[in-house]
């Protein structure tokens, strides 16, 4: 069976790696030379829109997944001529226009923090105005790991902060007083059943997701389920078939919905090894619609992510629990290496290990 992957960066990387013990082969189309899931499977070298390079990741294949939001939903659009893309195009524009998104989360019954659409100059001063300060502009599609995205402190940081931009369509969002960010994952197969994961606690630096912790520790079970009801809602909406997850924000009182990726995601890593089912091998089964696996967490589990630098890797290796991931990536400022999961069966246990990874790292 063969899964093709728009794509070839390391989520795509780890699909492949979830799905091969289940005798699937992946093929991927990307446009570097040097991507990283190319060593786990065959790599077309094209760019996103080739059609020819897209009639070839179709070739036999029995479904066509993505891994990341920048490629084309056009090119999706000429792959389902040719075989079932999961998930599809609509979960991708969506994803794609935080805008959009926003109006999407509103409709399944997730609050947001106030916002506005901005399309012009005197657009930008006026909804720094009447949404307030302080705030962030963002551009409305592109920009990750905190690109394409300005703070606002007063009304006078708005017209530097839309020229900073480019002048692009943005939206501009008040910056919520939150206690912590979270993460709700789940997968969703072909006949709409979801299977959720545990809750997860997030901590960003430099808007890059620096550890992802799971089960979330002080979130009440009436909560929980509502921002799931929320979810379930979303997704039966987009129709979206495949790994997801919504960035919560915790303000002590309510959940907010802050970004949502249609896709595998940084922060379920910790699926690898610490749910009964990873989320990558979930996707896959999902998209090739196979039976989903269970979800329920082993013990107490953290990821740490590598950025720009890897440690010292018999020191990771020599901490119990610890299961690293290098994606074969050459190092650069900002980017993201690989990452260590930790397990334990408590969280003091796991909060001992944490600080050994940590004192690895040059932070």
């Amino acid at each position: 069976m063969v899964l093709g992957i728009l794509g070839g960066g390391q989520l795509g990387r780890m699909i492949a790696l979830a799905a091969h013990p289940l005798g699937v082969r992946c093929r991927f189309l990307d446009p570097a030379p040097d991507a990283c899931a190319a060593p786990v499977g065959e790599h077309l070298l094209a760019p996103f829109d080739d059609e020819d390079a897209l009639a070839r990741l179709a070739d036999g294949a029995a479904a066509v997944t993505w891994e990341f939001e920048n490629v084309p939903v056009a090119a999706l659009h000429r792959l389902r001529e040719r075989v079932p893309v999961l998930p599809g195009p609509t979960s991708l524009a969506v994803s794609q226009d935080r805008f959009e998104e926003k109006q999407a989360f509103e409709r399944a019954g997730f609050a947001v923090a106030p916002y506005h659409a901005v399309s012009t100059l005197d657009e930008a001063v006026g909804a720094v105005e009447r949404v307030g300060t302080p705030g962030i502009l963002k551009t409305r599609t592109g920009g990750y790991d905190g690109r394409g995205q300005v703070r606002i402190d007063s009304v006078d940081d708005a017209a530097p902060a839309w020229r900073s931009l480019g002048g692009a369509p943005a939206i501009y969002e008040r910056r919520i007083a939150f206690r912590r960010e979270l993460s709700l994952l789940g997968t969703r197969s072909r006949d709409g059943a979801i299977a959720f994961y545990a809750p997860v606690e997030t901590v960003h630096r430099e808007g890059i997701l620096h550890t992802a912790r799971a089960p979330a520790p002080g979130i009440d079970r009436a909560t929980l389920l509502r921002a799931e009801r929320h979810a379930a809602a979303l997704l039966d909406a987009l129709g979206h078939v495949g790994t997801f997850a919504v960035e919560l924000f915790d303000d002590g009182e309510t959940l907010l919905a802050s970004e949502m990726a249609a896709r595998v995601h940084n922060s379920g890593h910790w699926t690898i090894e610490g749910a009964e089912t990873g989320q990558f091998e979930n996707h896959a089964r999902a998209v090739l619609g196979l039976p989903l696996g269970e979800t329920a967490t082993r013990g107490h589990a953290l990821t740490v992510n590598l950025v720009g630098e890897i440690p010292e890797i018999a020191g990771v290796l020599a901490i119990p629990g610890a299961h690293l991931h290098l994606y074969g990536k050459q190092p650069r400022p900002r980017r993201k290496l690989g990452h260590v999961t930790l397990r334990a069966d408590t969280a003091e246990e796991l909060d001992e290990r944490a600080a050994r990874v940590l004192s690895l790292l040059r932070l």
